[in-house]
């Protein structure tokens, strides 16, 4: 049942009819795990993808720690500079691949330390799968939520001994991060979180107990949901039962607020795909960065 929805989601991604989805599925696989944006330029791209320099950064690889499990994860900051405001960047089903380490380096240009865990270390690489059942199968679907946000804790932590004040702290994630970005608002101590296109409602497994809906009441920030109003795989109606959950919670939940982009897909704010809405996708982040400053990530 989770790997159905989940399989929904990438559905939503691709371009054409479901007659052509079935043509592209392994050609957008491979644009989406293989080595970066060169992989990338097939059917699925539909605009240049967005190259964000790293110069005046610090960037690169790192690990850290979590139960005896050293995950890897990117981090960019803005160089020779400490007591920064972090931002946690969560990842699609795709893993970290250049999108997300772009995505990080953009808020290092805006002054944070980003950090983005891969989530999947313990299960696996997606960038060695070609096949979007076997992904599904072998890696996400095996994938415990308390792990993820166990590893999340970590990237804490390690922000708080390389430079970042999470006093000061945020999430943002997409599509399956951005599940986990409403997960994580309700179970850690930070000030703000930005979902885009996160699942809301779902079934409840021994690996995914609770979903946002389900955690509306131990909401500890306030969380911006940027979703498209024609994205099949998060139903309109999905969002009002989420938007009523909301209206009777705690004060997070209650301050926390939905932008819906009329007649946008699924994945609006991933430019290296064709899913990818330059006016949406350029509000979202506009309106994200607003979103951390006013409540305190900043």
């Amino acid at each position: 049942m989770l790997r159905d929805d989940l399989q929904k989601e990438f559905e939503a991604l691709l371009p054409g009819t479901a007659k052509d989805r079935g043509a592209t599925r392994r050609t957008a696989l491979q644009a989406a795990l293989g080595v970066g944006y060169a992989a990338a330029a097939g059917p699925l791209m539909a605009q240049t993808a967005i190259r964000t320099s790293a110069d005046g950064l610090t960037v690169g690889d790192i690990s850290y720690e979590v139960g005896g499990f050293k995950v890897p994860a990117y981090r960019a900051a803005p160089a020779g500079r400490t007591g920064l405001p972090v931002v946690l960047v969560v990842h699609e089903i795709f893993g970290v691949h250049e999108y997300i380490a772009d995505t990080a380096r953009r808020l290092a240009h805006a002054g944070y330390l980003a950090i983005a865990p891969e989530l999947f270390a313990r299960q696996g690489d997606p960038g060695e799968y070609g096949e979007m059942a076997r992904l599904l199968s072998e890696i996400v679907s095996k994938v415990p939520d308390a792990q993820v946000l166990g590893d999340l804790d970590g990237a804490l932590k390690w922000a708080a001994a390389n430079g970042g004040d999470v006093s000061r702290a945020g999430i943002t994630g997409f599509c399956w991060g951005g599940r986990i970005t409403w997960l994580y608002a309700a179970h850690a101590p930070v000030k703000a979180a930005v979902a885009w296109y996160g699942r809301l409602v779902g079934p409840s497994t021994a690996l995914t107990p609770k979903n946002p809906v389900d955690v509306v009441a131990d909401l500890r920030a306030p969380v911006l949901g940027l979703y498209g109003g024609d994205d099949p795989s998060i139903p309109l109606d999905t969002i009002a039962k989420m938007k009523a959950a909301l209206a009777s919670g705690p004060a997070a939940a209650r301050d926390s607020q939905f932008v819906v982009y009329p007649d946008t897909p699924h994945a609006f704010h991933a430019d290296y795909r064709a899913s990818y809405r330059e006016g949406p996708a350029k509000d979202g982040w506009k309106r994200a960065l607003e979103w951390f400053r006013a409540h305190g990530v900043a």
